[in-house]
């Protein structure tokens, strides 16, 4: 039973990446079907097995979080919760569904496999609409979704199928995840989208990170790949995109950046004037109303949202959801650690132009590091990790011998 809520939350995660594509009445029919099934496996598998996991940091703080959230809204603002607060508890059980179901490394890189795999088919499909429109739109996404949020959706999947690559011995997994950088490139270039173009070098940033690990041919094949994708975006991106990403830095400079700012500014405002409990879930535009009138927008910053929304308070126990993350991640062996942290930065810079603090993408992939973590346990004095067995849907990883450990003098075995 524990092997169908797997694929089931294969699915979920792989869904993902191209969940904007398929809309009925503005709501993402494949994502909300994918969950349900996840969910009802995962309670099957969990209710069948009778145990559950010791939670981590993450969990308890995500719980939290979601607790303190939906009491200031009853107890404060609205009798009814509204909609994206009802978000919040979903990507909970996400946390926990991943956790208690995706306990071992091969069923993890499975998970990033499947998300790497949804975001092939979401590149795929933007080509195909730049193909089909003759280069003659402004910018180009899967869906006719927003830009950014594709951009960025597609940016994260970088530092993963780079890792997968190192990760796996079948050379045809490898080179499906190799295969996915010059394709993600070009596909986040023909977005247009400026924060995506900056989320995508932080994510790129795995390959030197991890080059002192490869062997001479491997070396060459790395720098190949690299400039192939530089190649094809230079070549296929049309010059209007190439002349709006290049006002990156002017928007910088400016202190526009594309007219987030303002919000900001008007966020910081309205925060000053609820500063410990804020405004209730999804009350950013009704905060900033007084100052921007019909010019209120979503706050565009994931972390000023949640300041401004659930205050002081809320913000300090969203960001220990990253801080549990961030100290789950620094426990793993030397190549994952530096792909949790790349990945945990691609996150956050993804989220610094976005409202993404709701986003599916973001909960996954602390719950993937999370439990990444937990399958990866260090043995003492050994600096080595124990491998995990490799869950179904793919070949099996790469696996280290962890080294014996010394006995000390005087304690020999008797």
């Amino acid at each position: 039973m524990t092997t169908i809520a797997f694929a089931s939350i294969w699915l979920f995660c792989f869904v993902i990446p191209w969940e904007g594509v398929i809309r009925i009445s503005g709501v993402s029919v494949a994502s909300r079907a994918a969950g349900a099934l996840a969910l009802g496996c995962t309670l099957f598998a969990v209710l069948f097995s009778g145990r559950l996991r010791r939670w981590q940091g993450l969990q308890i703080a995500a719980l939290i979080f979601v607790l303190v959230a939906g009491a200031e809204l009853l107890l404060l603002h609205i009798p009814k919760l509204p909609q994206k607060y009802w978000t919040f508890p979903q990507l909970f059980l996400v946390l926990v569904m991943i956790w208690e179901v995706a306990r071992t490394r091969g069923r993890l890189l499975s998970l990033l496999f499947a998300y790497v795999m949804g975001c092939y088919l979401a590149a795929f499909q933007t080509m195909w609409i730049y193909r089909q429109t003759g280069g003659s739109l402004r910018r180009f996404a899967a869906g006719n979704v927003d830009p950014n949020d594709l951009a960025m959706t597609m940016a994260l999947a970088l530092p993963m199928a780079w890792y997968l690559a190192q990760a796996y011995h079948k050379p045809i997994l490898r080179w499906i995840c190799r295969g996915y950088l010059p394709v993600g490139v070009l596909a986040l270039g023909l977005t247009g989208s400026r924060g995506g173009l900056l989320c995508g070098m932080v994510a790129l940033t795995i390959v030197p990170f991890t080059m002192t690990r490869l062997t001479p041919g491997r070396m060459v094949m790395t720098i190949s790949l690299i400039f192939l994708s530089g190649v094809l975006a230079a070549v296929y991106v049309p010059e209007k995109i190439v002349q709006r990403l290049a006002t990156t830095s002017t928007e910088v400079e400016d202190l526009s950046l594309g007219g987030r700012f303002r919000l900001w500014k008007a966020g910081m405002k309205a925060f000053a004037e609820a500063p410990l409990m804020g405004y209730g879930t999804g009350g950013f535009i009704r905060a900033i109303t007084p100052t921007l009138g019909s010019g209120a927008q979503v706050a565009h910053n994931s972390f000023i949202s949640v300041l401004v929304e659930e205050g002081l308070i809320g913000l300090i126990l969203y960001l220990l959801m990253f801080l549990a993350t961030y100290r789950a991640v620094r426990r793993l062996p030397l190549l994952e650690r530096r792909f949790g942290l790349v990945l945990l930065a691609t996150v956050i810079v993804a989220m610094s132009p976005l409202t993404w603090e709701d986003r599916k993408s973001v909960w996954v992939v602390l719950a993937i590091l999370v439990g990444l973590s937990a399958a990866l346990r260090t043995v003492p004095g050994a600096g080595q990790a124990v491998p995990a067995p490799a869950g179904p849907l793919l070949g099996r990883p790469i696996t280290r011998r962890p080294a014996p450990v010394a006995t000390p003098p005087g304690d020999d075995a008797t």
